[in-house]
């Protein structure tokens, strides 16, 4: 395990973080996955368009209660000086760090020139950085920013942005291995993230296709980034984070979690997501993390359809309890598909 990274004054934990995912990584998830080993999370992306800061979908985004620090709060926009605002909102309301999104691939977030459709107008990443920057600076509050490697193949520009930002005050930069134009397909590159490594004095977050403790290991060499960040890969899967800190320092593999342990860690997870949504959105959108934990487990696909049909607190939770139940009876250890199982799932927009 590398020396943990600095984040401002903020030292962290460790050196594995999870990534913002929009409709995922909300205050419930980012708790369970520091729970289960992860050294730091930063929320899903938060809205610069001051008209929606009161809506009931960014209050909950918004939502830090009981969480641990440091707080990072993800902001997205197109207008320095609205990022600038967004920002201050968001320390008011507890947010410790501030990360800037450029890394965002969604459609409906690039067509308004915001996430990773910034990376094609580099004077205004810039302005947005710098108005970030200083409405954070007298608050004390570093800023990170999290990018892809460039809008397509042909325009790798993630080192360029990555000097500017860094000259302009940023605290640490995170890159995914991949074009805005890749999406999610593909195979993430990780020579311009060894790039933007070599060049930074910061520290850097190397991102995209860790799914394993053995991946974490091979890109961390390849890299000489100062730390990891994990995304789809902790999808039903929230204790890869402990999993690969133990490989990095020890260099031997856990083995399977207890399937009771699954079972108690999902409801906790389902327990804190209701608190946070109510019964009847929390139900609903609980409905993927419980289909994420089960999809490679025996049996799994019949009840993820079963659980679609149920729409009480009550119905889910008893449900859950008894499939883990009856896996526990024939399985001590969770059965080795899940562990293995790599995460194809594509409902997350990986920011």
């Amino acid at each position: 395990m590398l020396s943990t990274p600095l984040i401002g004054a903020y030292r962290l934990p460790n050196n594995l973080f999870v990534a913002p995912m929009a409709g995922v990584t909300d205050r419930p998830f980012r708790q369970l996955c520091k729970r289960l080993g992860a050294g730091h999370a930063v929320s899903e992306m938060i809205t610069s368009r001051r008209e929606l800061w009161h809506t009931l979908k960014t209050s909950r985004r918004a939502d830090h209660q009981g969480e641990a620090a440091p707080i990072a709060v993800q902001i997205a926009g197109t207008d320095a000086q609205m990022m600038a605002e967004a920002a201050a909102y968001n320390i008011d309301r507890g947010a410790q760090i501030i990360d800037i999104n450029m890394g965002c691939p969604a459609k409906k977030v690039c067509n308004k020139w915001a996430g990773s459709a910034l990376m094609q107008d580099e004077p205004l990443a810039l302005q947005i950085v710098e108005a970030v920057v200083a409405a954070c600076a007298p608050h004390g509050v570093p800023v990170t920013l999290k990018k892809r490697t460039g809008w397509c193949d042909a325009e790798r520009n993630a080192l360029r942005i990555a000097r500017a930002a860094e000259s302009a005050g940023i605290a640490l930069v995170t890159v995914h291995g991949r074009t805005r134009e890749q999406g999610y397909k593909g195979l993430a590159e990780y020579d311009t993230i060894a790039a933007v490594k070599a060049a930074l004095r910061i520290p850097v977050v190397a991102n995209g296709d860790i799914d394993s403790p053995a991946k974490a290991r091979e890109v961390l060499a390849y890299t000489g980034a100062d730390a990891l960040m994990i995304g789809r890969a902790a999808q039903g899967r929230p204790w890869i984070f402990r999993e690969i800190a133990h490989f990095l320092a020890t260099g031997e593999l856990l083995a399977a979690p207890a399937t009771l342990d699954v079972q108690r860690w999902l409801l906790e997870h389902l327990n804190d997501h209701y608190g946070l949504y109510g019964e009847y959105t929390g139900v609903r959108t609980a409905r993927k993390h419980i289909g994420w934990a089960v999809r490679a487990l025996p049996g799994g696909e019949a009840f993820r359809a079963a659980m679609n049909t149920l729409d009480s607190i009550d119905a889910q939770q008893r449900a859950v309890t008894t499939f883990f139940d009856d896996l526990a009876d024939r399985h001590r250890l969770l059965p080795q598909p899940l562990v293995a199982a790599a995460n194809d799932d594509q409902l997350a927009l990986q920011a």
